[in-house]
């Protein structure tokens, strides 16, 4: 899946959702609890709060997380 250059992704669009219908390939292959516990521990990108409920994460930090990922 080829990411936008600018904008933000909801939590599904970063791990995936198989019961999406269609199915959302994960960018990350992670459980959602890892995800969070990293954003937790500072080990992946704070969220932004959207609305009080609604959280998102800049495209352009889950790229640098890729990347660094990638080079471990």
């Amino acid at each position: 899946m080829g990411l936008p250059e600018i904008g933000y992704l909801r939590l599904p669009q970063i791990i995936g959702d198989k019961t999406a219908n269609p199915p959302i390939p994960p960018l990350l292959p992670i459980s959602r609890s890892t995800f969070l516990n990293g954003v937790r521990d500072g080990r992946f990108p704070q969220g932004i709060l959207l609305s009080p409920r609604t959280r998102a994460w800049r495209v352009e930090d889950i790229r640098m997380l890729i990347e660094n990922l990638g080079r471990s």
